[in-house]
Parts: C-alpha cells; structure tokens; sequence
C-alpha cells in the first residue's frame, strides 16, 4: 500500500496492514560479518540516528556527506544532515524555508497534516557549486529550491508543473539534470540547463504485477550505467538498471525483500539511498519503520557483481545491528550533538527545531531565551500556530523545559507535549487569575487529520511563584505499546510525577514519529506569553 494511495483514498485513510507478496524472504547476499583491521575506524551500531529523518537521500561533496529528509507539515522543511564519516550526523540546515505552498500550511481556514515535504531529492553541481533540493507538494507541481552552502540560505528557483512523485534527481556528468520519478509507472524528465523547465519526460519501466508497487526513486550514473533505486513499501528494495542511457531500457533486479532489520520490533530497512566514500567503498543509507518514534536511518555496506548489480552486506542473514566504520579521513571537527541543551540565546533557532506548521514570526521572539506569545485562540492544540517541536531521540529519552510563565494570562494554555495523532502534555493552566500545573491526555485525531478530542485534564496542582520546570520522557522503542511521562519542579531539582503514564500511539499512517513540542495558545483572548529559558534533551 503505498503512501498517495493511503492519503487519497475515501476518508484520507486506507486500512489494512501493509502486506507481503508471496515470494522469496531475501535476494541478496550473506557475507560474515567483517573483522576490523588495525587502525580501521571504530565499529559502528544501527541505528546511526535514532530519529525521526526518513525517505533518506544521501550524497557526497568533497569529504562531507549531506542527507535530506522528510517532514511533512513541519516548518521549515527539508532538513539537510552533514557528515564526515557517514555514522555521526547533525542537522546543518534546511532547504524548504517555509512551507508557502497554501493557506493550509498556516493554519489559516485548513490544516497541512500527513501533507507538504514528502520524499524528495537533494542534489550538488559542481559546475555552479549549487545544492539543488527538488520535490513536489500536494500532487500538483514540483518545487526546485537552491542554496551554494546548506546552511542556507536556500531560494526558490523555479515551480514545474508537472508533480515529480518520489522524485530523484542525477546531476550527470555532462552536467545534464534528470529527475525519475513516479509510483509503478516509472518515468524520467530531463531538465533545461538551468533547471528550471522541464524539456523532455518519458516513461521508462512499469512494474511487474508479481512485484506490486515500487516508488520512492533515487537516480544515479555509475561506471557508465544508469540506476534508478526504488523502494517496494515497507518491505523491499529494487532497483533499475540501464546500459543505454538515462531514458533505458531499464532491466530490475531485488535487492531485498523482507529482510530482517537490526532494530527489535522495527520494520525491512528500504527507501534510503547509495553513497560512495571516498576510498570507492559503498553504503546503503536506508531507514526503518520504528514506530512510535517514527522512521530512523540504519546504514549498511554494499558491494557490487561483476555485471553491475549492488548487493546489500549482511551479518547472519539480516541487516547488520553492527558493521566496521567507513575507512575515510579523520573528520576535521566533531559534528553538533542532537541531544543536549539549548537556552535560545541567538536569534535565530538551531536547525534541529521545527514549527507544526509555519510559524507567525510577529509572535515569537529568540534571545536571552525563546519567548512564545499566544498566537491562536482555540482549545485545540492541533489548531494551535507556534507550536516548536523537536525530534524524539532512541530509545529513550527526557526533555525538560524551563519555563517562566508570569506574563500568562487567563485562559491561556502553556507546556510541553508528546504530539502526533494522539498526544498529552504537562503545562501551566491560567483560570480566574489561578494558575495550576496539569497533566492533560486524550488528544486525537482521526484518519482524515480531524480533531476528535481536545484533551482531558487527568491531575493538576497550583503553581507557585512564575516559572517551572515541565519534563516528558518518552519510550520510543517500537513493537509492543511504549509509554510516555510528565513530571514538574518548582526549583529544577526535585521533580513530582504528575498523572498517569501515557500510551503512545505506533499507527504509521501519521507517518512522522511523535515529537516533543512546546506550545503556548489562548483560549479567551491574545495577549499573553511564556518564556522558555532552557531545554534540555537527555538519555539515560
């Protein structure tokens, strides 16, 4: 069941689970795991990010790696990872920096939920030194962005009007664009020279009915082949191969079907993409359905046939839970952890947050703290602008929120959430001029992203003084049903549980993984704020 198909379907949903076709468990071959040689980079262990980062498209520049990912309706979009050794990753920036795609994006008369920023493409050209980050929005058109560093900032250089599903973008080595793309019918377009029209397309494979559905491309050149690499979701990988040329004829093979994952109760490792190093060795960068956490990048080595085919490495039959580390040079510095604490002191926020859709920046302020003036008047929190989320990190973690709520006024609402279809959270009331501490569960929405339930308040206890510390920890390991919960402080160090543990959701077709956010909404009048001193992310 693939993704458009689930999302357009009657009601926005299509039940059922997601189910194997008979055939073969696995083509692709078992090697003994490899013994580290002296002076060979420490073995790594999958996953390389326990994160939400999923549809992986991974590329090398030089001697760095860069990654992008999927976000859906969070704001910005498009994040770019960086690299130098392909196992240790920090989030560098992002290429879509706002999602200016429709009022819906806003909050404003509709919601984006399950919609935006779907698997997408980034790409480098070495001619004009530019990143290239290329995917389409809602079905209806495709959106090439630019940046020559992927911190930013990255701008809009076209919109084509043809919607390159699942795109894949090749930057050959004529310096020609080409972009495959679709969902079982499999094309390729190429581009103008300057990337901003469409000047050719062509249907290049269908897939086999024994195969079912294949989507999710990624283009590439290698030793004068073509490849488009496709993903059977959740459950396998193909890939295409052409000796004529980037229009075909293509031929497949499996590269893997139902393979066992290196995470207990995750899903077949699929839809990420290949890199090589710059010793010539190659990996595969995929990512696993890992829900409730969402869907996190497992990383593999890969060798080739002697006729041109990859074939994933594998330990014991399955995706490795540990290979040896990539033989590259020693990085020139330590990348940005993702977890650790951030106390707002810039102006601008660290790449690693992102809005639950895009922001109003009249009400919100960065510096000596993050300040969160109330933005909307509602008392439904998935309705609820400024809402500042952070990824979960695996597979467990704490979040803690120093929070200063004295300008808070009546009615407002104000703390910290796990949030995703169905969420809780723990955050300051302000009533009648009464200010308490609550625990509130049951909020949820339905298959179409419809509000079914606001929240119950299931504990509260007053609040002294104007500010407290609000802290959720989450267990995201997937399989069985996993819990979340809240606990506050008065003084930072001595903290009270507050309410009852909350189960986390692990449904897929949310598609993003819960996140941790920090909210402050009105239900009676604008006028009110918080301010966030610190926040801190933590493991055991």
């Amino acid at each position: 069941m693939d993704r458009r198909r689930a999302l357009t379907a009657a009601g926005g949903l299509a039940t059922g689970a997601l189910l194997s076709l008979a055939g073969p468990s696995l083509i692709a071959a078992s090697a003994p795991a490899r013994v580290p040689v002296p002076g060979a980079a420490a073995p790594y262990t999958n996953p390389v990010i326990w994160q939400d980062f999923a549809d992986i498209d991974v590329i090398r520049v030089g001697g760095t790696y860069y990654a992008s990912a999927s976000t859906m309706h969070y704001s910005p979009g498009a994040p770019v990872l960086r690299s130098y050794d392909l196992v240790n990753w920090e989030i560098a920036g992002h290429s879509v920096p706002v999602l200016d795609f429709g009022a819906k994006y806003d909050l404003n008369g509709a919601r984006g939920y399950v919609r935006g920023i779907w698997a997408s493409s980034l790409g480098y050209r070495p001619s004009n030194r530019t990143f290239y980050w290329l995917g389409q929005i809602d079905f209806a058109r495709t959106y090439v962005y630019t940046a020559t560093a992927v911190e930013g900032p990255w701008s809009r250089l076209t919109t084509i009007s043809t919607p390159y599903y699942d795109a894949g973008l090749l930057v050959d080595t004529d310096d020609t664009l080409y972009v495959a793309y679709g969902n079982t019918t499999i094309s390729v377009a190429q581009l103008s020279p300057d990337g901003r029209n469409q000047v050719r397309a062509q249907q290049v494979f269908t897939t086999p009915s024994s195969v079912g559905t294949l989507e999710g491309s990624r283009f590439y050149k290698i030793n004068g082949q073509y490849y488009i690499f496709l993903t059977r979701p959740a459950n396998g990988q193909y890939i295409l191969k052409s000796s004529g040329g980037p229009f075909g004829p293509y031929t497949m093979r499996q590269v893997l079907l139902d393979l066992r994952g290196p995470i207990a109760g995750g899903g077949v490792p699929h839809q990420g993409g290949l890199v090589q190093t710059q010793g010539g060795a190659w990996y595969y960068m995929a990512f696993v359905d890992a829900y409730p956490g969402g869907r996190v990048p497992v990383l593999a080595p890969v060798t080739w046939t002697s006729d041109g085919w990859p074939v994933v490495q594998l330990v014991d039959g399955a995706w490795g839970t540990s290979y040896p580390g990539p033989a590259v040079p020693t990085p020139p510095r330590q990348v940005t952890p993702m977890t650790g604490v951030d106390t707002f002191d810039g102006t601008s926020l660290e790449p690693r947050w992102e809005w639950n859709h895009n922001p109003d920046n009249t009400k919100w302020s960065a510096g000596n703290g993050l300040t969160l003036r109330t933005a909307t008047v509602t008392n439904d929190l998935y309705w609820a602008r400024n809402t500042l989320t952070h990824r979960i990190q695996g597979p467990t973690s704490t979040a803690t929120v120093q929070l200063e709520h004295s300008a808070m006024r009546d009615g407002d609402r104000a703390g910290l959430a796990l949030l995703r279809d169905s969420s809780a959270w723990i955050g300051v009331k302000r009533d009648g001029g009464v200010t308490r501490v609550a625990m509130v569960n049951g909020l949820t929405m339905d298959g179409s992203w419809n509000t079914t339930g606001t929240g119950t308040e299931l504990a509260s206890t007053a609040l002294p003084g104007g500010s407290v510390w609000l802290r959720a920890t989450a267990d995201i390991r997937p399989g069985a049903a996993r819990s979340g919960t809240f606990s506050y402080s008065t003084d930072g160090t001595h903290f009270t549980r507050l309410g009852p543990a909350f189960s986390l959701g692990n449904d897929w077709r949310f598609f993003m993984g819960y996140r941790y956010a920090l909210f402050n909404h009105a239900t009676q009048a604008l006028g009110g704020a918080v301010r966030v001193l610190r926040f801190e992310l933590s493991t055991p």
